[in-house]
């Protein structure tokens, strides 16, 4: 399997900002829930069958083991996060702080919207080596997205910090802690915990601007139609 996304690949939700309900087949669906209810380990296959209301020999004629919807699972996830930053940075152009900030926008947008599959790249652990290797491989890929911007960003004096490769890991780290603790009725919507990661992450990167308590986001604020309970977040 070539861990490289295709360049033309794009998000299936349209824009990268968008996301429509998540749309899995009722055993991916169900073992999700059950993966982040009980863990891996925790979960059997005949347990998500009765879930889904079939039987183990039903749920085997999908997929073959309870690993293979573990990795079906990270792999969508990691995948559709790769196509919105992609698509981000895209739309951002050449600009490197513009792009820096549209990807880590998607990724935290990401986090939010799907904290149920993003989550469980916790259960990394749990996959056997060469699935490991494989969702390894596309988390590097996104992780060298960032590093690249980064890097270039310091070549042209945008960003300033003397360990860029550091810094960019601990962006992604704060990215992900997104899954953890997002809350649909929380105070804050998605966009804006987007918006504030996206300041924080500027200032883990050393923009002059966030250092300094002044910066203008190069992309424009939208607020999000219905901004109600189904897009907050908790405060902790």
């Amino acid at each position: 399997m070539n861990t490289v996304p295709s360049q033309e690949t794009t998000p299936s939700a349209g824009h990268w900002r968008s996301y429509a309900p998540l749309d899995l087949h009722p055993i991916l669906m169900h073992a999700m829930r059950a993966f982040n209810e009980q863990g891996y380990h925790g979960t059997s296959v005949r347990d998500i069958a009765g879930r889904v209301g079939v039987t183990v020999p039903a749920l085997y004629y999908h997929y073959e083991n309870k690993q293979a919807l573990l990795a079906t699972l990270l792999e969508t996830s990691i995948k559709d996060v790769l196509d919105r930053c992609r698509a981000a940075a895209r739309e951002a152009g050449d600009d490197p702080l513009a792009r820096f900030c549209g990807m880590v926008e998607s990724i935290v947008l990401y986090m939010a919207h799907r904290r149920q599959l993003a989550f469980l790249d916790t259960e990394i652990r749990s996959l056997e080596p060469q699935n490991r290797a494989r969702y390894v491989a596309l988390r590097d890929y996104l992780e060298h997205m960032l590093l690249d911007t980064v890097e270039e960003g310091r070549a042209q004096g945008v960003f300033t910090t003397p360990i860029p490769a550091d810094a960019v890991r601990s962006v992604l780290v704060m990215c992900q802690g997104v899954a953890n603790w997002f809350r649909e009725d929380g105070p804050l919507t998605a966009e804006e915990v987007a918006e504030r990661h996206v300041l924080l992450s500027l200032g883990t990167v050393g923009h002059p601007a966030a250092v300094a308590g002044d910066v203008v986001l190069p992309f424009p604020r939208r607020t999000p139609a219905g901004r109600g309970a189904a897009s907050r977040a908790s405060s902790g």
